[in-house]
């Protein structure tokens, strides 16, 4: 592939400035283009040449941040939960829930004297794995044992 290319002589000749640049002693240059090649992509470079892909400051700064982001991401990511350890056993039992019967009253009867009724609905809903407050006639479920 061949380029035309302009050297700073030839756009100091062609702008009507006829004195050399590099000072009385060097050569006039004409104000014809000269051919120059350059060689395509995926052919080996000689070894005077230049890469052909530059990064510039804002580019390498973009990379730092980019690598640093990237870093920041795999640290938040493999951050692990650790456990206090295992918790107190509570004793449970199985409860057949009888006609009529809701969790808030279950609640109420196994609960300790000025525990929030709320906590220990929740509390059932979780261990049983409930969607609701709502219970059936037989239905199975585990209660801690009222204390």
């Amino acid at each position: 592939m061949t380029v035309i290319a302009w050297s700073v002589q030839d756009e100091l000749t062609a702008l009507g400035r006829h004195r050399d640049v590099r000072g009385a002693q060097g050569p006039r240059h004409s104000s014809r283009p000269r051919a120059v090649q350059v060689p395509r992509a995926g052919m080996a470079r000689s070894a005077g040449q230049e890469p052909a892909v530059r990064l510039t400051a804002r580019g390498r700064v973009v990379v730092v941040l980019a690598s640093i982001l990237v870093g920041l991401g795999a640290l938040v990511v493999g951050q692990s939960a650790a456990a206090e350890g295992p918790g107190v056993a509570v004793p449970v039992t199985t409860h057949v829930v009888a006609p009529g019967e809701t969790l808030w009253g279950i609640a109420g009867a196994v609960a300790e004297p000025g525990q929030d009724l709320r906590e220990v609905v929740d509390e059932l809903i979780a261990v049983n794995e409930l969607s609701g407050a709502g219970l059936t006639a037989g239905q199975r479920i585990v209660v801690p044992v009222a204390g």
